[in-house]
């Protein structure tokens, strides 16, 4: 399976947004990866309910909709009719994870959860991992785009990708924060088969996003 690139929308040009999206038209398999946070999960806030419901009426792109909030059962209610085709929820956000995602899987094609750094993968259970359509390990801390990526994360993918295939389980495993044409190949090679990219791609006229989204994939 090719993997699927998510250029992060976070970090294109909000006052040319059309044009941005529109850039990426003749692109396969990748996803617009929005981040959507509330100021309290983490210190930051970006866009919501209107800018999204904006976007998925100028595009057939799969949007990838990674929620840093506190309340992602509003957030879960209330996106329901943008077209999100991946809703990731964090962890540590919810009590009860296995309920949510439960909850959450009846309105969304996909579902994933996603853990910050210092959240370590044996906190998923069984349970999780068998019914999750998506893993999202964050290599920076949530909150801010352009951090680097921290090196622990190609561990915590082996491990991740090496009790999915004990288990023959098939959910996605994707990677957000500092990726590059410098690490994807071997995130790749960990087991990550979908790569967030934010400031690696937009911080480039847009004649170059098509170069810079296959680099990832080489």
């Amino acid at each position: 399976m090719e993997t699927i690139i998510s250029p992060s929308l976070l970090a294109c040009d909000f006052l040319n947004i059309e044009k941005e999206i529109k850039s990426f038209d003749n692109e396969k398999n990748i996803w617009f990866h929005l981040d959507i946070m509330d100021g309290h999960f983490v210190p930051n806030l970006t866009f919501g309910h209107p800018i999204v419901e904006k976007i998925s009426k100028i595009t057939k792109i799969p949007l990838d909709a990674h929620f840093m909030v506190n309340n992602p059962s509003f957030h879960k209610d209330t996106f329901k009719n943008y077209n999100i085709h991946n809703f990731t929820f964090h962890f540590e956000s919810v009590s009860d994870p296995l309920k949510f995602l439960t909850e959450a899987k009846n309105i969304y094609p996909s579902v994933g959860i996603s853990l910050k750094p210092k959240t370590p993968i044996e906190s998923l259970s069984t349970e999780l991992l068998e019914k999750v359509d998506l893993i999202l390990i964050m290599s920076v801390e949530p909150g801010f785009g352009g951090q680097k990526f921290i090196e622990g994360t190609y561990q915590k993918i082996i491990n991740l990708n090496a009790k999915k295939n004990k288990m023959n389980l098939d959910f996605s495993i994707q990677v957000d924060g500092g990726v590059t044409d410098g690490n994807a190949k071997k995130l790749k090679e960990c087991g990550a088969n979908n790569l967030v990219a934010g400031s690696y791609i937009f911080k480039n006229p847009s004649s170059e996003y098509s170069n810079k989204i296959n680099s990832l994939r080489e």
